[in-house]
């Protein structure tokens, strides 16, 4: 990582009970997340008093695995451009990410805001993604009953599932179903008693992906190539057309198409207006691969909600596939019309 390079930061979200708190502590004692700073909400929350080796003067304490963990002061925009200032004089370990987690009923979609359109953290961070732990358990109903825990579920690259030791087989298996039809491009990883590897925290989402073949496919939803099928964590579709196609589970609408031809920047432009007329908490999660005006040179785009990236532009495409892919994720949005927004981009 070069010195102007931004840190990449990882959202973790999990609805109430899901075993978030345990998933964080097992990370916590990892000396793999030596290099992380962790960002939480109070110390006693997580019991970290067999952990320190130091605790800071404020809201900072230093664990023997040599992750740095600190709460939020004021705001989250204050605390990270903190924690950047005190590395930067070498008052705290040179971590080389932030994972920040979240409570149980957050809504996810406010902190991505900050990440994504706050100078004074854009100017130092990147959103790499989000992490979801979800109950096996419980999980099914929780989708059900409780917008939140959908929510977070739609919104992540990665998700995480709990308690799997505890559940039933088929139980697991529907809530696969149920996850892979509300959000098909993320990952699925079982973290039985918490254990998860902290290279999850590494490849979670696009910062990380950008100019990686197989990462940039998996943050789209699809094998980066024939070879890989069968590998993944979860089946996907089989796309070999570029017709939109769309998932569905309760009110979430997953929509996906690939495009065969660069759009124009008027049209781009114009698909963004489009979709700035859906109601903005219902627009979950944009994100795409697609070549504007240069068919050489693609861009990554990713939205939340109303809030765009300005589009990242690759030097090539990642792989020899040149077709563009847009993926709509969305909560209360007939597929209908999240498909009609799509060919506008499409047309254009």
């Amino acid at each position: 990582m070069t010195a102007t390079a931004p840190l990449p930061v990882a959202l973790l979200t999990g609805f109430l009970g899901s075993g978030k708190t345990t998933v964080l502590n097992r990370l916590l004692r990892h000396p793999g997340m030596a290099d992380t700073a962790v960002i939480i909400n109070e110390f006693g929350e997580i019991g970290l008093d067999h952990l320190l080796v130091e605790k800071g003067e404020e809201n900072v304490a230093l664990l023997d695995s040599g992750c740095l963990c600190c709460t939020v002061a004021n705001t989250l925009g204050e605390t990270l451009s903190d924690i950047f200032f005190r590395r930067t004089r070498r008052e705290v370990p040179e971590f080389a990410r932030v994972l920040i987690e979240t409570t149980g009923l957050a809504d996810p979609a406010p902190i991505l805001h900050t990440l994504m359109t706050d100078y004074a953290v854009t100017k130092w961070y990147g959103l790499s993604g989000v992490i979801t732990v979800v109950d096996t358990v419980h999980g099914l109903e929780q989708l059900d009953s409780h917008a939140e825990a959908a929510k977070q579920a739609a919104l992540a690259e990665c998700l995480l599932l709990s308690k799997t030791d505890l559940a039933a087989p088929d139980r697991v298996a529907a809530l696969r179903r149920r996850l892979a039809a509300m959000n098909p491009s993320a990952r699925m990883i079982e973290a039985v008693h918490g254990a998860v590897d902290p290279a999850v925290i590494r490849a979670t989402g696009v910062f990380d992906a950008v100019g990686k073949t197989r990462d940039l496919a998996r943050w789209l939803g699809e094998p980066p190539n024939h070879d890989d099928h069968g590998h993944g964590d979860h089946d996907h579709e089989d796309h070999a057309h570029d017709g939109p196609h769309a998932h569905h589970s309760s009110d979430i609408a997953t929509v996906s198409a690939y495009l065969d031809q660069p759009v124009t920047w008027p049209g781009y432009a114009a698909w963004l207006e489009t979709l700035r007329r859906f109601e903005g908490k219902k627009l979950l999660r944009v994100k795409g691969l697609i070549a504007i005006e240069d068919p050489a040179r693609p861009h990554v785009i990713h939205g939340v909600q109303h809030v765009f990236s300005p589009p990242a532009r690759l030097p090539a495409w990642p792989s020899e596939d040149r077709r563009g892919r847009i993926v709509i994720i969305a909560q209360g949005i007939d597929a209908a019309a999240l498909t009609a927004a799509l060919d506008i981009l499409r047309g254009s």
